[in-house]
């Protein structure tokens, strides 16, 4: 395939996606260096997985996974997860507690920061070998990323240029973030979650109201969303991170009706065999039953009904993800309060009553493009070709068109008609 450098995007106003842009390799490889390892905050964990000093847990940004610990002195700090040494994988657990870390292969020992504690046989045996004298383990520590904390969200990235994180994803989602972590979480469990398709694909679902109200059937039958509700989406300065949210409010039945007249999507007549599924207390009182926002390049927070995750998207290739979800109540929560959470995680996660249809759809378009030709584009027109900004409707596509205009600033893609 030809290299990114020589792409063009198709239009300047981000109403067409070439599909070259899940499938070509060197694109994909360019993303590691300019998205991952360049001037952007990544998801890391929740400092609620590392509450005490030697704490640890193994994460992702992209490819390259990446050991967070908690130090001794309160704060975080977060390496490579490979020796200093030959390159050997450090740490072999998921999560864990430990003061330092060894290297199987040499049995070189690390703090919690990353720095060299010893060498074995650093002055060499019987007087022989060893390492040069002038060694110095103060530079052969492990390679540390920098490390920020939000609302007990902890992020890192391995650039010296990338702004504070709340200047990173502005106002709009700081409010929206704010909301929900606006109390001490608890940790209630983890899902894991392989896709066939181009980790992009899932960031494009995320962002499009439009398809969830047609590709999800409980959602629309059992009234957690559908585009009849109230609801909005809203952007940051740079179009990337985004914000959507629907409420129960002003939804007019006909409208309903109407709205689904000739689609198999809405069936009144489908009842729950258990309805304690919804007989949970809200724990905010603004009636918002979906929320989805999405902080470039790929982390999701989530509401839905009354269950709160967090969706981290791993790339594993150019043509598949990991999806790691993350589920979390709040410390102050009741024993009532954790079981009805647990319940309605159910909705989401790999065979959520609502979730398990977006893997399937990002393998179909995966599946569907791969032999598309080179000129072919998607068409991202709902919600009308005018300028990127914040919506009130739900039949729209506008941050998808947000995330690609900020995605090819990112990554130096020029756009057809660009002045030279």
């Amino acid at each position: 395939m030809e290299r990114s450098v020589d792409r063009l995007w198709p239009s300047q106003n981000f109403s067409q996606t070439p599909y070259w842009a899940f499938r070509d390799d060197d694109l994909y490889r360019e993303e590691g260096e300019r998205l991952f390892r360049g001037p952007h905050w990544n998801y890391l964990c929740v400092e609620a997985e590392i509450p005490e000093a030697g704490d640890y847990v193994v994460g992702y940004v992209g490819e390259t996974q990446v050991v967070i610990n908690r130090l001794e002195d309160g704060g975080i700090a977060a390496f490579i997860n490979s020796c200093a040494h030959r390159g050997a994988q450090l740490v072999r657990n998921l999560r864990g507690r430990s003061l330092s870390h060894t290297c199987a292969y040499h049995q070189w020992c690390f703090d919690l920061d990353g720095t060299l504690l010893g060498v074995p046989q650093q002055r060499g045996v019987k007087g022989c070998g060893g390492m040069p004298k002038d060694f110095d383990k103060a530079a052969h520590g492990l390679q540390r990323l920098r490390v920020t904390s939000y609302k007990g969200l902890v992020f890192g990235t391995f650039s010296a240029e990338t702004v504070p994180f709340q200047d990173y994803v502005g106002p709009k989602l700081i409010e929206q973030i704010d909301r929900i972590f606006d109390r001490p979480i608890k940790l209630l469990g983890y899902y894991r979650q392989r896709v066939e398709a181009n980790w992009k694909l899932y960031l494009e679902n995320v962002k499009d109201p439009y398809h969830a109200g047609l590709l999800h059937l409980f959602h629309v039958t059992f009234g957690i969303y559908r585009p009849t509700m109230s609801g909005k989406v809203m952007m940051d300065d740079t179009h990337g991170n985004s914000v959507l949210r629907t409420a129960d409010i002003d939804e007019n039945q006909a409208e309903v009706n109407a709205v689904y007249a000739d689609s198999a999507k809405y069936r009144p007549d489908y009842k729950l065999r258990d309805a304690s599924l919804f007989d949970v207390e809200p724990d905010y009182p603004d009636r918002v039953t979906n929320m989805i926002m999405t902080i470039f390049p790929n982390l999701m927070l989530g509401q839905v009904a009354n269950t709160f995750q967090i969706r981290h998207v791993r790339p594993k290739g150019r043509r598949e993800f990991e999806l790691y979800w993350t589920y979390f109540g709040f410390a102050d929560d009741d024993d009532a309060a954790i079981e009805g959470k647990l319940r309605q995680s159910n909705f989401v996660g790999p065979a959520g009553y609502i979730s398990l249809e977006d893997g399937e759809a990002g393998r179909l378009v995966q599946n569907g493009v791969e032999a598309r030709p080179d000129g072919d584009c998607s068409t991202v027109e709902m919600g009308g070709l005018g300028p990127i900004e914040d919506q009130d409707t739900l039949s729209t596509e506008i941050a998808v068109r947000g995330f690609w205009q900020h995605y090819t600033r990112s990554m130096g893609i020029p756009c057809a008609g660009d002045a030279e």
